[in-house]
């Protein structure tokens, strides 16, 4: 299983050529399909997903489709994600997302597509392939989805656990001090990442691919 998996999209060029290294085929032989289900619950300003879509039309792909899985019936969502070389889950809410996964039925067939397709998330696309959704960690470190009392079974693609933006101006509590405080009593290994890196992870073996900041605890 090949897995992408950054805070922010294909923000510089080492994260866009990890990408291409994964796929095996230069960007105007690569098709892409976009799914932004995770992003579907969030309020406000779209401009970081407007940048992500931005970032990946930059790549010369030779086709960018898109593919709600939350919007269409699977016999519209899964011909799209069968002609893909490479599978983007975008950024948003993890909770809203992976609860997307299980209803469409995407879950049961995602690892058999995953064979031979590249997976990429962006932040919440990247947290879903955790064992679980680390409530505790997004009520503290996020201040989000505090209506939650239970905690969700995430993909389980990965042994360890995703934070995504790292000292970002939009997320102020996702600093060193705090996540060392918010993870106290959590024994697997947790990456957090800044915009600007990524983790390249090949049937389980992790790189970190960075031109920023990123933090290694437990």
């Amino acid at each position: 299983m090949k897995l992408l998996l950054t805070s922010g999209g294909l923000t510089n060029k080492s994260i866009t050529g990890a990408l291409f290294d994964l796929v095996g085929k230069k960007p105007e032989d690569t098709f892409l399909v976009f799914i932004p289900t995770a992003s579907n619950v969030e309020v406000g300003d779209k401009g970081w997903l407007i940048d992500d879509l931005s970032n990946l039309k930059k790549q010369d792909f030779k086709s960018i489709d898109i593919a709600d899985i939350s919007a269409v019936s699977e016999k519209i969502w899964r011909p799209k994600i069968e002609a893909a070389d490479v599978l983007f889950f975008e950024g948003g809410n993890a909770f809203h997302l992976m609860e997307w996964v299980n209803k469409s039925g995407l879950r049961e067939i995602l690892p058999e597509f995953l064979k031979t397709k590249v997976y990429v998330g962006s932040s919440a696309g990247s947290m879903v392939t955790n064992k679980d959704l680390a409530l505790k960690l997004s009520q503290i470190i996020y201040e989000e989805d505090f209506d939650k009392t239970e905690d969700m079974p995430g993909l389980n693609y990965v042994d360890f656990y995703f934070l995504p933006h790292l000292n970002s101006e939009y997320f102020p509590k996702v600093r060193e001090k705090n996540v060392q405080e918010a993870i106290k009593g959590m024994t697997a290994k947790i990456y957090a990442l800044d915009d600007q890196s990524a983790l390249k992870v090949v049937d389980g073996n992790v790189e970190v691919v960075s031109e920023g900041q990123y933090l290694i605890f437990n």
